[in-house]
């Protein structure tokens, strides 16, 4: 068994500074993630973000894409707050893992970067020992080629021919894990509608084999996972919400209906037109 239950700050007082100067933050109390699947949802800069990357820190969990934690530059306010919280588990197992959507595409680069390393290396070492014996050129060139046949046997023989939304997919599959804690950062940034639908499909797996979530969002897609809590940090206050009162699925269903009421105010050439 691996849940968390809640969290919440250990002391009332902290300094005038980020991130417990983040209304939602400071107003923090104790927050009940006790359901499978929690949802952080709010405007940019509402501070969704800043307390998932805090619970990531509290939580030790390791980084997909990233560095530790423990020394991410990016995540020194973070560290702060992750020492500032308290949580109380069901069990604790320590797996799982903590995925920001910008990780992720700078993983993706960094794998096609060391491919290109490893075969230039190839190009080079074929080059120098062309007159060396086969035994020389292959002890020579074992290293970069197990390198390539790793990534191939991970990433795929050509990363670079898949969708962002199909490395996505793949990468977080690879690295679920039963009984696992997963909290993510915006997943939604790599995956069209559809491929959110995969996901959706493949949280429901996880969540069957006894995993949680706790994902910060602006998709109403994601929002609409059957079951999950969802937390609006709108208003500098947590709050419980519930899916068809969320401002983030009226003003999508809404501007679906009748874009062109919408986008008259923004591009004022469709003035007088029909919806």
């Amino acid at each position: 068994m691996n849940q968390l239950l809640t969290v919440s700050l250990k002391d009332s007082e902290y300094p005038e500074a980020f991130p417990f100067t983040v209304p939602a933050v400071r107003s923090l109390g104790s927050l009940d993630l006790e359901a499978t699947v929690n949802l952080f949802v709010g405007e940019n800069g509402s501070g969704k973000s800043t307390l998932l990357e805090g619970l990531a820190v509290a939580c030790d969990l390791p980084a997909v894409g990233s560095g530790s934690l423990a020394v991410d530059p990016s995540l020194e306010a973070q560290r702060r707050l992750g020492k500032a919280l308290r949580l109380v588990w069901r069990g604790r197992n320590h797996r799982g893992f903590f995925l920001r959507a910008e990780d992720f595409f700078g993983f993706q680069k960094r794998v096609a970067a060391d491919r290109v390393e490893h075969e230039a290396e190839l190009g080079r070492l074929d080059a120098e020992l062309i007159s060396a014996s086969p035994l020389a050129r292959n002890l020579a060139m074992g290293v970069h080629r197990g390198s390539i046949q790793a990534l191939e046997s991970r990433y795929g023989q050509n990363p670079d021919a898949r969708s962002h939304g199909e490395a996505f997919l793949d990468l977080f599959k690879a690295r679920l894990v039963p009984e696992g804690l997963f909290l993510m950062d915006e997943p939604e940034a790599a995956l069209s509608a559809q491929s959110q639908l995969a996901f959706i499909s493949m949280i429901h797996d996880a969540v069957g084999a006894g995993g949680q979530f706790v994902i910060a969002t602006h998709s109403p897609i994601l929002m609409a996972i059957p079951g999950a809590r969802i937390f609006s940090f709108d208003g500098g206050l947590i709050r419980r919400e519930l899916f068809d009162d969320l401002d983030a699925v009226t003003l999508v269903r809404d501007f679906l209906q009748a874009p062109g009421r919408f986008l008259r105010h923004l591009w004022p050439s469709l003035e007088g037109s029909s919806e």
